[in-house]
């Protein structure tokens, strides 16, 4: 055979997805929101999420497809919305697609060089929820 036939991924584990949502979670009691937090493998399936008492439902899938985004994209969500965003048309038919988001919130779980996975975060300002995803990283060691 003159090809590789079968590429092997890093993924984020459970354990490290929930520690990564609980710190999120704490850090939007910290700033005063219920925050909705998920994280997804580099497949953009969902590893962990929670949903605290009392944030919006809404929240869940805005979440989920912020962490999905990032995974993928390997970008931040803010990130991916400045490289598209000239011409207007490629910015609207990246934002057309199902799943995909393009405001703060969402950042890639990199683990020496590699996207393991992506964080979401929805419940608050978009600050908030930029800073949420943050702590998330940072309770990983990862920047």
């Amino acid at each position: 055979m003159d090809f590789q036939l079968t590429v092997r991924q890093d993924a984020i584990t459970d354990e490290a997805a929930l520690k990564a949502v609980q710190a999120a979670v704490a850090k939007g009691r910290e700033l005063g929101c219920a925050m909705v937090t998920a994280v997804v493998d580099p497949g953009g399936n969902l590893v962990a999420c929670v949903r605290p008492t009392g944030a919006f439902v809404a929240s869940v899938g805005i979440a989920r497809d912020k962490a999905w985004t990032a995974a993928t994209f390997g970008l931040s969500t803010d990130d991916l919305h400045n490289a598209v965003a000239e011409p207007p048309h490629l910015h609207d038919g990246i934002a057309s697609r199902d799943g995909v988001v393009l405001f703060g919130g969402g950042l890639p779980l990199r683990h020496e060089g590699r996207v393991v996975g992506g964080i979401g975060c929805s419940g608050g300002s978009e600050d908030q929820d930029r800073a949420c995803a943050q702590a998330g990283m940072v309770a990983l060691g990862l920047s």
